[in-house]
Order: structure tokens, then C-alpha cells, then sequence
């Protein structure tokens, strides 16, 4: 959904009244923070480039495959701006699969759906080599239009919970009608269940001038900035969800400035593409 390339081509495509295949604007983005340093591979690949199957996805030299049990994801990529590499293997082992989606707009043309919200990970990097193994989460987001038209920014956060569940908050603003707040605790045990949203929070304002926020039942404290680019933030909060203090992994989008010219054209520099 961030990629420059796609909206280019479908408002060429509009001009001409003629359709684009998503399918020919495809990435596996690979994030990595820590004492190793950080990492950021996003290259866009095009239709040539991709593969994929009911238990496969191939972009260049990358693959997620699916054996029935467990999501094996393998990398082997360039870290920009600087020429870095990325290579490894991660395994995700879900508790079990969840089957919930809900709209994220008021148009339900925009939907999540957490598909092991509840899961193990092991990673096995050669570049950098590192190793580690936790917690891990797998969502899905899918659209039938572009993010821009029906929303004005939103904050997300995930933590897990003392017994295992994981707690998530979706706090969406839209263009028109009112906010739209998910909150939901995945258990292990395949049950979703909502909690009462606590208060919405402001975080300090990132350097880029986003204001993020949360909804904690009490005031939440960043206590690591992961990205902090001019239309998205990535951050670790110290928070309150379900009467518990959680670590909670939070993103904040903003998507006026995401379909913003001057923000479009800066992404190739992140984002860079192999036809």
C-alpha cells in the first residue's frame, strides 16, 4: 500500500481508462532493529519477478512458504540507503490459525484480519548474524481502493499479555464519519473477545511532526523510536491494556502525508524497484 510506483501507474492507467496489475508492483520488506544495528530492505519487484501458489509466495530471492504448520520466510536482500546485506531465515510457529476479519472503514472496502496473532518465532540471520527467538505476530491488511480515500491517519498497537493472549487496539480516523476503534484479545485457545478501549493518549511528536497516540489506561511511555519517517512512526511503548503492563509494539500512520507528491516522490530512495 506504500508503494510510489503502483499509484503512478494507476493514475497513468486512469488517464487511459485502462486496468493495473498489482501483481507487477510486489515486495517482501525485511525490518531489523537491535544491537546488530539497523536494517530496512523494501525493493519492489516486478510481475517477472514474483511466483506464487496456495502455499508459496516468491519475489526475486525471497519466499514465504506455508508446509501446514508453519510459515517459513527466507531473505536474501539489500538494505538501503546503504548497500547492506540481508540474509536469513525466520520461522513463525503459529498456537493456531484465527479465522476473524473486520472492516477497518465505515465503506468495509478496507479489511484486517490477524492470522496468528498468537505465535513463536526463531530467526537464523547470516547477515548480520544473529540469532534470536519470541514472541511474533502475522495480520493481514486487504483494500478494494486506495488507503487515501477514506482515511485520515490511524495508530495501531499489539502486546502480549501475562497469560499469552495478545491484546490489539486499531484506532482509525476517517475522512467522513466518525472513528472507529477494534479492541481485541486473541487467546490461545482460538477465542476473540473485545475489551473496553481505554482513553486515547498523545505521544510526543516525532521529528518528522506526526503526532502519534494510544489508547492505555494510563498515560503510555515510548520507550524505543524504530522508525520515524515523514508519514509513519514505529515505536515500543510501555502501556497499560487489560488492567496489565504490557510492552506494546505501536505504529501510527498518516495517511495525508503518505499521498502526498512531495512524501511519493521521496519513497524510491526506500523503496527501490527491479523491473
Amino acid at each position: 500500500m506504500f508503494s510510489p510506483y503502483y499509484a503512478l501507474a494507476r493514475r497513468r492507467a486512469a488517464a487511459r481508462g485502462t486496468p493495473v496489475d498489482p501483481e507487477d508492483f510486489c515486495c517482501i520488506n525485511v525490518a531489523l532493529y537491535g544491537a546488530a544495528g539497523k536494517r530496512w530492505t523494501m525493493t519492489e519487484r516486478a510481475r517477472r519477478h514474483m511466483q506464487r501458489s496456495a502455499h508459496e509466495f516468491v519475489v526475486g530471492p525471497s519466499r514465504l512458504g506455508w508446509d501446514g504448520s508453519m510459515l517459513t520466510i527466507e531473505f536474501d536482500e539489500l538494505a538501503v540507503p546503504i548497500m547492506q546485506r540481508v540474509r536469513g531465515r525466520v520461522r513463525v510457529h503459529p498456537a493456531r490459525l484465527f479465522h476473524f476479519v473486520t472492516p477497518l472503514d465505515d465503506g468495509q472496502r478496507h479489511r484486517w484480519g490477524p492470522i496468528a496473532p498468537v505465535a513463536r518465532v526463531e530467526v537464523e540471520l547470516a547477515a548480520p548474524a544473529v540469532r534470536w527467538s519470541g514472541h511474533a505476530y502475522v495480520d493481514s491488511n486487504e483494500g478494494d481502493e486506495p488507503i487515501d480515500r477514506p482515511f485520515v491517519e490511524w495508530d495501531w498497537a499489539r502486546a502480549t499479555l501475562a497469560d499469552g493472549a495478545t491484546a490489539v487496539i486499531y484506532d482509525v480516523r476517517q475522512k467522513q464519519g466518525g472513528d472507529r476503534v477494534i479492541a481485541k484479545r486473541f487467546a490461545n485457545d482460538g477465542v476473540v473477545t473485545d475489551f473496553d478501549a481505554p482513553p486515547r493518549h498523545a505521544l510526543p511528536r516525532t521529528s518528522w511532526r506526526i503526532n502519534p497516540s494510544m489508547r492505555s489506561e494510563v498515560v503510555p511511555r515510548r520507550t524505543q523510536s524504530l522508525e520515524d519517517t515523514p508519514f509513519y512512526a514505529r515505536a515500543v511503548l510501555d502501556a497499560t491494556l487489560c488492567g496489565e503492563r504490557v510492552t506494546a509494539m505501536h505504529e501510527t500512520l498518516d495517511v495525508g502525508r503518505l499521498a502526498s507528491p512531495i512524501v511519493q516522490a521521496m519513497l524510491p530512495w526506500r523503496m527501490p524497484r527491479r523491473r
